[in-house]
């Protein structure tokens, strides 16, 4: 995959391009400036904006230099898998009421 040639070109209405020192920009066909989002499979947007492009941008570095040192077998996550979501949920547990015990 990211030995040979890489094709860039294929959206029809975004550009997408990148500077080492600048990171991640994306523009509209007409040049005005658009955001990167993060859409589910029911078409609900989980995040947006210059947050996601900054993530988008470490991980496929953070691949990269995986790959450079001999070890791009390795995923890349944002954070480790699963844990992020128990502590959200955990802290939305802590917020409702503790249920009654019974006498």
């Amino acid at each position: 995959m990211c030995i040979g040639n890489i094709q860039v070109g294929s959206l029809d209405r975004a550009n997408m391009s990148a500077v080492i020192f600048e990171g991640l920009t994306i523009q509209t066909a007409e040049g005005k400036p658009a955001l990167l989002a993060i859409v589910d499979e029911d078409g609900n947007i989980i995040e947006t904006g210059e947050k996601v492009a900054k993530e988008a941008w470490n991980v496929a570095i953070a691949s990269y230099k995986n790959f450079l040192i001999g070890e791009g077998h390795m995923r890349v996550h944002t954070s480790p898998p699963g844990l992020k979501f128990l502590t959200i949920e955990k802290k939305s547990a802590k917020r409702s009421k503790p249920p009654k015990l019974a006498a």
